[in-house]
């Protein structure tokens, strides 16, 4: 089996082109190959599909082996995949997920995708479409108990479903002890990628992840728009903001006009 291991910001993903065959269990084979002891070692599986509504359709899978519906990281390494192979000329992209249809801008130096740019859409804030069980309209600045303590939660959905916890310092947190609590909240139907996020400026935010299937990660594409989303919901942070995180930087902006969130970072 061939198959090509890129990182956005050290979130590594195991790519196969899937555009004229599929492995039989894409399932079983992310976990299998996403070992990082038995196998090749990765955060998930991204399967590289024809599309029918869009230039190319993407399928990732965690390192547990279950579907997520988006990854911001992985398709902007989509993005650099499908070009630098020469499946494709364009440097707009669209490229289907079971979390919607998202357009990348790709940045290209001397033939080669260097960075990406990708809409990812309006966010979802409806708790019955994160989705999150809970009353209201919205999920935001909420009181949730865990393992015997209270946090200030705010949900939302960037594709696929975030819990946002603002805290005075990302470094001092325990994630593997706290970061499955998370997760498998009862409140969360479909588990939860849950980003804890220090408030560094106006526009500037530090965050460490806990990604739904994969435990923590160095980074997570759709975790930092959701951070910018719930910073400013909240007014901690403004519309714009650079997140960093433990594999590098993104650039995220939530447009005042269309509603959109657009990430930028390398691939």
């Amino acid at each position: 089996m061939r198959f090509t291991k890129m990182q956005g910001l050290g979130n590594d993903y195991i790519y196969l082109d899937c555009t004229k065959e599929r492995p039989e269990n894409a399932h079983e084979l992310a976990r299998r190959i996403s070992d990082r002891h038995f196998g090749v070692g990765s955060d998930g599986l991204i399967c590289v599909c024809p599309s029918r509504s869009a230039d190319f359709r993407m399928e990732m899978y965690n390192a547990d082996g279950t579907q997520g519906e988006m990854c911001g990281n992985g398709i902007r390494c989509m993005g650099k995949y499908v070009y630098d192979r020469g499946m494709t000329n364009k440097t707009d992209l669209t490229i289907e997920t079971p979390g919607g249809v998202r357009t990348l801008r790709l940045q290209v130096g001397k033939g080669q995708v260097v960075s990406a740019t990708v809409d990812m859409g309006a966010p979802v804030l409806e708790p019955g479409r994160i989705p999150v069980v809970a009353r209201g309209s919205r999920f935001i600045g909420k009181q949730l108990h865990v393992r015997g303590r209270s946090y200030e939660v705010t949900c939302v959905s960037m594709g696929n479903p975030h819990a946002v916890v603002f805290v005075p310092d990302v470094e001092r947190l325990n994630l593997a002890e706290i970061g499955p609590a998370f997760e498998r909240h009862a409140i969360f139907p479909h588990r939860v990628n849950t980003e804890f996020v220090q408030v560094e400026g106006r526009s500037s935010l530090r965050m460490r992840v806990w990604e739904r299937g994969s435990g923590e990660t160095l980074a997570c594409g759709t975790g930092a728009c959701a951070s910018v989303v719930a910073g400013s919901l909240t007014g901690r942070s403004e519309r714009t903001a650079t997140v960093r995180l433990r594999g590098g930087e993104l650039d995220v902006r939530w447009d005042q006009e269309d509603g959109h969130v657009y990430m930028t970072g390398p691939a």
